[in-house]
């Protein structure tokens, strides 16, 4: 089984069809699926089953299409290290990010960068902490961008300048008496949009209050929580600088005061990784 056999296996499943596949390839079909035969062999599995018009894979097929994937992302990884390796800053530098990043990446220190080494090149993969970690652990990106709280002892971390939690409300659910900042207690009994990953401490910060938050709405990206907002569901909860990925110009802005209410951004990166010039010239740009 080698790289070109997985590529084959691939495209046969996405396409589902072997002519498709053999099309999409610029290869003719019987040697495709001579290359699905030996494949078949080698592993002594059934790994599609032929219909008339199209192909399904079986659970050995659908095992084989969840890791060949895995396997060619760090294959062209490795194969991107390699070339970078004792270039300096030129090449590719993979970077997960969520999706409340964008108000800090990119910035203009990225920019500038990108104009003294030209060459640079970046392919950001977007989801949220979880998956920006996963994706890490996998080795499909060299550095990551997520946000606080997160608990992983196999990551090195540098942070960015610490963020309150605010909310964000229409003005039918203005609430509080003062004008920019509001209070645990005047969030009572409000419906509260939040981001899925914020919801222990919010029910945590609640409990010390002896309140129960009533969530109306709770998604997985920040970006929701805003829409949801604008759109007069209730008050969304969300980083500061989430509210820099979007206008936000319609609604009402509150600081959250309590001390747990806080985060912040991190650059992060695998334990004893050695890490290309570029992903280190990043870590200082983003500490600036």
């Amino acid at each position: 089984m080698d790289l070109k056999q997985l590529k084959y296996f691939l495209t046969i499943a996405e396409e589902r069809q072997i002519t498709a596949a053999a099309k999409k390839l610029h290869i003719a079909q019987p040697p495709l699926s001579y290359q699905l035969s030996l494949l078949e062999q080698e592993l002594g599995v059934t790994l599609v089953k032929r219909g008339p018009r199209n192909i399904e894979l079986t659970d050995a097929g659908r095992l084989l299409y969840k890791r060949a994937e895995q396997l060619l992302d760090i294959a062209a990884i490795t194969k991107r290290e390699v070339e970078n390796c004792g270039k300096g800053l030129s090449g590719v530098l993979s970077i997960g990010a969520i999706s409340s990043s964008g108000g800090i990446i990119p910035n203009f220190n990225m920019l500038e960068f990108t104009e003294h080494y030209p060459d640079v090149r970046f392919e950001i993969y977007e989801g949220n902490t979880f998956s920006v970690i996963e994706m890490l652990e996998k080795r499909i990106i060299e550095l990551g961008i997520i946000r606080t709280p997160f608990k992983h002892n196999m990551l090195e971390c540098r942070y960015a300048s610490l963020e309150p939690m605010v909310a964000v409300m229409k003005e039918k659910f203005l609430c509080g008496e003062a004008q920019n900042v509001i209070t645990i207690e005047e969030l009572k009994d409000k419906p509260l949009i939040i981001y899925r990953r914020f919801e222990e401490l919010i029910y945590d910060v609640f409990k010390e209050f002896e309140i129960k938050p009533f969530i109306c709405c709770k998604n997985d990206d920040a970006r929701t929580t805003l829409n949801w907002a604008k759109e007069g569901f209730g008050i969304g909860i969300v980083p500061r600088s989430a509210l820099l990925t979007m206008d936000c110009s319609e609604l009402i802005v509150k600081d959250i005061l309590h001390d747990k209410m806080h985060t912040r951004i991190a650059v992060t990166w695998l334990k004893n990784s050695s890490l290309s010039p570029l992903a280190e010239r990043f870590i200082e740009l983003f500490q600036q």
